[in-house]
């Protein structure tokens, strides 16, 4: 009698088995958890950060006399009568002036110190990037009260040099991390190249370096101008009564008679800042710099 063939019904080697196959195993279902926490999660900070700016962009376009969400009617008028505004537009020259220096300056001192940190592997670089990014750690308000106390104790008075100086401590850290990113993938055989062939520093610098980081320049300089045009709690403390800019005019605006021309300036400010996100990402890349 032939010995019974004990292969018989058994998946060949290789194949994976029927009931396992039906079966996902523990790891696959916490990990489609794990996506359906962090997809919930992102999707409501998504309502949260968009939600309101196109309730202030629909309200922007309302027909009535007052701030009403629902709008009962659709007209640009606000947007017209901003043309009457002085006051706005004064507020609004003032923090593009304000922005304008703010962003040149910290240019030129986080593209400095860019180079600087960027190039060194000593401590004290280290703790010098530590140091130009500990604004962003600071609350603004404390920063700001903080910063009109050292101009009292000087014995100076708020004013737009002090209000640039303000905005560019806490606008050079976003140049610093967009430069200091596009050196990171800057090849150094191309500086040993560029002084090999006889260039000097400045030189090399010029022709090099500042072709190759100018996306992330131009990432910073936008992040830096919208952070202080939009700034309010340095611009609270360290602004004169004659140096009154925009987001402050606007808050007083919203606390006294809340004025509908406050929503169509903001909803000019939201497409404005569309519009120079798109250019920005179009020329300089500055998600690709963000990360």
């Amino acid at each position: 009698m032939a010995p019974p063939d004990v292969t018989q019904g058994l998946a060949p080697a290789g194949a994976p088995s029927r009931g396992l196959r039906q079966r996902p195993s523990r790891i696959d279902w916490e990990a489609a958890s794990l996506r359906f926490v962090l997809g919930g999660i992102c999707v409501v900070a998504i309502v949260f950060l968009v939600a309101p700016t196109i309730i202030v962009l629909v309200t922007s376009f309302t027909a009535s006399q007052s701030l009403k969400f629902p709008p009962h009617g659709f007209s640009l008028r606000w947007y017209a009568a901003l043309r009457e505004a002085d006051q706005m537009q004064a507020a609004a020259w003032n923090s593009l002036v304000v922005a304008l220096w703010t962003t040149a300056i910290s240019l030129l001192l986080g593209t400095a110190a860019a180079l600087g940190i960027a190039r060194s592997r000593a401590r004290l670089a280290r703790a010098c990037d530590i140091l130009f990014m500990s604004p962003l750690v600071l609350p603004a308000l404390a920063f700001g009260f903080a910063a009109l106390i050292f101009v009292n104790r000087l014995g100076l008075s708020p004013g737009i040099a002090f209000l640039v100086l303000g905005h560019v401590i806490v606008c050079v850290p976003f140049v610093l991390r967009t430069t200091i990113a596009a050196l990171s993938q800057l090849d150094p055989a191309l500086l040993d190249a560029s002084a090999s062939l006889g260039a000097g520093p400045w030189m090399t610098f010029r022709r090099v370096t500042l072709p190759l980081i100018a996306p992330g320049l131009g990432a910073g300089a936008f992040l830096a101008f919208m952070a202080s045009f939009d700034n309010v709690p340095v611009s609270l403390f360290l602004a004169d009564e004659r140096t009154e800019v925009l987001p402050i005019h606007l808050w007083q605006q919203i606390e006294t008679n809340l004025d509908v021309r406050t929503a169509a300036v903001s909803g000019l400010i939201v497409i404005v800042t569309l519009v120079l996100m798109l250019v920005a990402e179009r020329m300089a890349g500055l998600t690709r710099q963000m990360r």
